[in-house]
């Protein structure tokens, strides 16, 4: 596998929007998804890379979610898609712009070195409603979803630097058969298997929120609605 760390993309929160405005879509709001790509060397710490941050801290950022990384290819399907070419690397609020890898290609508790820095993948990304409301299309969360582009999120074994250009070499694939696009496809699509749901959280090396999403639907034979994430104040 000969992944490429193309880009480095980092931001602090910002607020956009009218605080009056009557359409859901552009009223006041603040979000870390809004990156600027960076250049040379740059320190990846326990719980993010450096410079970037997070509105939102319970749903983004920390020791499980220090990375979020996801294809470079996905954007000329999104431009195709969305027919706009305003859509493109950075514009998911990822960190790590990847080259040569998909959903299909990278599993849970793969661990790779990439220039000083050990990465572990722990969940794939659920996304919300805030790259809808940055590209004012209510139904992207959704397709997101759907299409499986979701990208995934690292956690940082060790800390060092990092810059674009660096390759990320694989040292430690445990399970392999658990695809970042497989535990989409169980959390997303074939919702009503609790076999497969049971099986994916017992995977020690899966992100403790994912774990307890599925325990919880193992256990009470129930999916949880995800209207508010995908859509929250957009509608």
């Amino acid at each position: 596998m000969d992944i490429l760390l193309k880009e480095i993309f980092i931001g602090k929160p910002k607020t956009v929007g009218q605080k009056e405005a009557i359409e859901p879509m552009e009223r006041e709001w603040t979000s870390g998804i809004f990156k600027e790509p960076v250049h040379g060397p740059i320190w990846v710490g326990k719980t993010n890379v450096s410079g970037d941050g997070q509105a939102d801290l319970k749903n983004h950022g920390g020791p499980e979610k220090a990375i979020f990384a996801y294809p470079s290819s996905h954007y000329l399907y999104w431009q195709e898609e969305l027919k706009t070419a305003d859509i493109r690397p950075g514009g998911m609020g990822e960190n790590f712009s990847l080259e040569y890898v998909k959903e299909e290609q990278i599993s849970i508790g793969d661990t790779f070195q990439v220039g000083e820095v050990m990465i572990q993948v722990s969940q794939p990304r659920q996304p919300c409603w805030k790259p809808a409301r940055r590209f004012k299309r209510k139904e992207l969360a959704l397709l997101i979803q759907n299409t499986g582009k979701t990208g995934w999120y690292f956690r940082v074994l060790q800390e060092g630097t990092v810059q674009e250009g660096d390759k990320l070499i694989l040292l430690e694939r445990p399970h392999p058969e658990w695809t970042i696009a497989q535990c989409n496809y169980v959390m997303h699509v074939d919702k009503q298997n609790m076999e497969l749901a049971q099986e994916l959280a017992n995977i020690e090396l899966l992100a403790t929120n994912w774990r307890k999403t599925l325990a919880d639907r193992v256990d009470k034979r129930q999916v949880k609605d995800i209207r508010k994430r995908v859509l929250g104040p957009n509608e």
